[in-house]
């Protein structure tokens, strides 16, 4: 970065550059749009920013996100206690229940099993999972975490932990396989062989 670029300023495209999709050309854009705002959107910004860590917690039943202990979907008492969705992270939790078609509990696993980039099953919020089926109220776990190479991983590994330490709780996954609108010539092998393993029943 050019010398000639006040310390300041520099210092913030530098910050900003460390967030994801954020370069050091976009992170200065964003540096120059922040000064031309008025002082006072950019100083409630960073007021935005500085009390997140304090007025953000972690729910202590599902993992995700919230101002709150218990979050708002976990203290829902309208919401079923029988089963419980596994999902990677929290915006996923948010996309599935914005659908408004799952009304059951939540949990967060905080990630998949990838052992080339060095995250085993110790990475994984596997403790907090178990606590929760130990409690007995859940009948089925839902396994929410896509269809990557890494995601079929860790569906297998905890299938597995499931089975052997709770054996009465049904473990299921989404539904994988071709898209509404799509034609089988056109779909890729995985997705058919998925599609094939996953077939459902009809009447």
């Amino acid at each position: 970065m050019s010398s000639r670029i006040p310390e300041p300023l520099k210092a913030l495209v530098e910050q900003l550059s460390r967030l994801p999709g954020l370069g050091p050309k976009s992170a200065m854009r964003v540096a120059m749009t922040l000064l031309k705002w008025p002082e006072a959107e950019t100083r409630r910004l960073g007021r935005s920013i500085h009390d997140l860590r304090d007025n953000l917690h972690l729910c202590s039943r599902c993992g995700g996100l919230s101002s709150a202990d218990p979050c708002a979907v976990c203290s829902d008492g309208t919401r079923g206690r029988d089963t419980l969705c596994l999902v990677t992270e929290w915006d996923s939790m948010l996309t599935l229940d914005e659908g408004g078609f799952y009304r059951g509990q939540y949990m967060i696993l905080g990630g998949l099993l990838a052992p080339l980039e060095r995250k085993d099953a110790d990475s994984l919020d596997l403790d907090r999972l178990n606590s929760r089926l130990a409690e007995g109220e859940i009948e089925e776990l839902i396994l929410a975490l896509g269809a990557t190479v890494e995601a079929e991983n860790t569906v297998s590994y905890i299938r597995q932990m499931v089975r052997m330490r709770f054996p009465q709780v049904r473990v299921t996954r989404l539904a994988q396989g071709i898209p509404l609108g799509a034609e089988v010539k056109y779909m890729d092998k995985e997705t058919l062989r998925q599609s094939l393993q996953y077939r459902q029943d009809l009447a």
